[in-house]
């Protein structure tokens, strides 16, 4: 059995602690509770290339991940710290069933209690307290490996506690402290942990109990060779073995640190990627950026397949807008593109452009899908209903109604990129044009929705109308439409 000094209490505290400092961040920040009181204080060391302090400060996306990281690691780190702590607790009767047991008890929870404290501190980022609370973990179990058990029935040389090897423990908690968001914060358990080590020894060489009997008896059986008894002298420090011990530590650390910072910079930079994503999907819609972010060269390959085509446009938007206010034009139109901008991308389309007051969305790009037609079909129906909530709220304001007209086709376009270096995915066709004149068509039919029979069709070929199609559609039939061969067949919604 163990002697009571070198107790198996230290897997416990040895688990806590490398637990307490998974996932664990000291990067500069604020309280998870406070994230609007978040400041960053990187330097350029930490950052990948090509991006900056000031990209990182404004990006929402460091802050999110930074703050998911950070909480969901102290919930782990705590709840593994208590769950370890808890077994070592039953357990250490049965390996030392001694009265004396229950000061590794009360050591135990008192690791459990710093625990609580790293959980309740914790920071995405630098804190004075949450380093406090570091300190004081370290400097515990600093304690639990050099201090004998004064409780301790076993009377032996202070001294007697460094021939089990525990520091190397603190090599497994280095390793923990790498799963860390910050090689700072590794550093830092490097250096503490060193400089704690050497004051124990210190204070163990000063303060500590020698056995003048045990050093008498060692001198007699191996003075003869000054190495080997310093080896074996009870009361031996063996300072040239504590020294070796925290230099190599230090140099772990080190290098253990530089890994860390390698990945700190990796997921800096991923998030500098989301960024950069979430800024395309301002711009292009998520099935495009999803095709611009999975391939080098996605769109380039020029190709020609059915897609569905849907022009949108406000009727006398002109007029309204030649006598309203020109913060109240935009922001009419804001909030009209952005809702019809919402149907698009929650139907599986993708918007083409804006045209002044109106838009083209397309389905069935960059990819054809197998229900390209009814999405665009849905897609209608859920415009004119969020056009219809919309004028339920100008209503209520006072505010004029806003009147929509829509042309719906299907047929073959051509698909790829145009330009030279400012590229543009482009749809071309004389699909395109039958859908805008469709739309047009409109006017002199006085409906909201002109829809062509190739798309009904399609509908009726991917499975039949959906219950989100518009009711009560109405044949029109022999419409000329420029550029269609032949007179087309119309359905219409008024």
């Amino acid at each position: 059995m163990a002697p009571d000094f070198a107790p198996p209490i230290w897997r416990g505290s040895f688990f806590g602690y490398a637990a307490g400092y998974i996932d664990h961040h000291a990067n500069p920040g604020v309280a998870m509770a406070d994230k609007n009181a978040l400041q960053f204080n990187f330097t350029d060391a930490d950052l990948p290339d090509r991006v900056t302090v000031a990209d990182i400060e404004a990006n929402r996306f460091t802050e999110a991940t930074l703050e998911r990281h950070k909480r969901e690691g102290l919930e782990l780190a705590v709840r593994t710290r208590w769950i370890a702590l808890g077994i070592i607790a039953v357990m250490l009767p049965f390996l030392n069933p001694n009265w004396e047991m229950l000061y590794y008890e009360v050591l135990l929870l008192a690791l459990a209690l710093v625990g609580w404290l790293q959980r309740r501190v914790g920071r995405v980022g630098r804190s004075g307290t949450e380093l406090a609370v570091m300190f004081l973990d370290l400097a515990l179990v600093t304690v639990v490996l050099v201090v004998p058990n004064p409780f301790a029935a076993i009377d032996w040389p202070s001294a007697m506690g460094y021939r089990f090897q525990n520091f190397i423990y603190f090599f497994v908690i280095l390793a923990g402290g790498t799963l860390a968001y910050s090689w700072r914060t590794i550093s830092a358990i490097g250096t503490w942990t060193a400089v704690m080590w050497m004051i124990g020894v210190a204070a163990i060489w000063y303060f500590g109990k020698t056995s003048p009997e045990l050093g008498a008896a060692a001198q007699q059986a191996f003075g003869h060779d000054p190495r080997l008894l310093e080896l074996m002298d009870p009361n031996s420090l063996g300072f040239d073995i504590r020294v070796q011990e925290v230099v190599v530590f230090v140099i772990v650390s080190v290098t253990l640190a530089v890994s860390a910072r390698r990945f700190n910079r990796l997921l800096l930079g991923n998030a500098a990627l989301e960024r950069e994503r979430a800024n395309l999907s301002r711009y292009f819609s998520p099935n495009v950026v999803d095709e611009l972010s999975n391939n080098d060269e996605p769109l380039k390959q020029i190709r020609t397949h059915d897609v569905a085509v849907l022009f949108v446009d406000i009727i006398g938007f002109t007029s309204y807008a030649a006598t309203r206010d020109p913060q109240e034009v935009i922001e009419t139109l804001r909030c009209f593109h952005g809702r019809m901008e919402t149907e698009v991308f929650r139907h599986n389309g993708t918007l083409d452009k804006y045209l002044g007051d109106g838009l083209m969305a397309t389905f069935g790009t960059p990819f054809a899908g197998d229900r390209d037609a009814t999405n665009a079909m849905e897609c209608l129906q859920a415009m004119r209903q969020s056009l219809e909530d919309y004028n339920l709220q100008r209503a209520a304001a006072n505010e004029p109604q806003i009147k929509a007209s829509f042309g719906l086709h299907y047929g073959p376009v051509v698909l790829g990129d145009i330009g030279a270096n400012r590229l543009e995915f482009a749809v071309i066709g004389n699909t395109v044009n039958i859908a805008a004149r469709l739309e047009q068509l409109t006017r002199d039919l006085s409906v909201s929705a002109a829809i062509s029979d190739a798309l009904q069709q399609q509908v009726a070929r991917e499975g039949g109308a959906s219950p989100a199609c518009p009711s009560g559609l109405t044949r029109v039939d022999d419409q000329a439409i420029r550029g269609a061969p032949t007179a087309m067949t119309v359905w219409t919604a008024v």
